[in-house]
């Protein structure tokens, strides 16, 4: 089946941070990137592999101009581009995660996909051994999606368990953090009995 995408922001940058960019190429015949999305990318930090993406060209950049049903929305510059660009070439689906975006998207009856759903099809299309590898990979570097979305996903479509919780977020004390207590927050909740040798006033 052809498919031809126009990419959001988000899935650029979460799949470049682990070095899954290729999916977007070779999971299309097509592939563009609307010139807001690529403000909001250059706008990110000076490291953030997804500029080099884009400084590279490795990724072709289209102008989209904003449709003026879709402006009505109140999105992102990067979300109204990419869904304009989507209602205006029929046949090009719109490939981000944003909620809002993505109701918009229904909206109008444009064709969407979310990373979650990328990954699947590369794992389905045999370009990957396990989307649950990357999707916790994902995880790992801080892309928000919940986790009985991902279980409930995985065991449908490719027939896989996601094998780990994502990590809680922690500190510079790893060890402290897992182990210990937190006494100040448990006083303040007045979880702690009465300390030996402390009276009250």
């Amino acid at each position: 089946m052809t498919e031809r995408w126009v990419l959001n922001a988000s899935p650029i940058i979460v799949l470049a941070r682990i070095g899954q960019e290729h999916l977007l190429r070779a999971l299309t015949n097509g592939v563009m990137v609307p010139r807001a999305v690529v403000t909001e990318i250059e706008a990110g930090p000076a490291d953030d592999p997804a500029r080099h993406l884009i400084a590279e060209g490795y990724l072709t950049i289209v102008e989209a101009a904003p449709v003026p049903e879709i402006l009505a929305w109140d999105l992102g510059a990067g979300e109204t581009a990419v869904l304009s660009y989507a209602l205006s070439k029929p046949g090009w689906m719109a490939i981000l995660d944003d909620a809002a975006a993505r109701k918009c998207a229904r909206s109008f009856g444009l064709r969407f996909k979310g990373t979650l759903a990328v990954v699947i099809l590369a794992k389905q299309r045999g370009l990957i051994p396990s989307a649950t590898e990357v999707l916790c990979s994902l995880l790992n570097t801080g892309f928000h999606l919940d986790e009985n979305v991902i279980r409930e996903a995985l065991s449908r479509t490719v027939g896989e368990k996601l094998k780990k919780s994502r990590p809680k977020a922690a500190g510079n004390t790893p060890y402290l953090d897992r182990y210990g207590r937190d006494l100040t927050r448990e006083a303040r909740e007045g979880k702690l009995g009465p300390v030996i040798g402390i009276h009250p006033r």
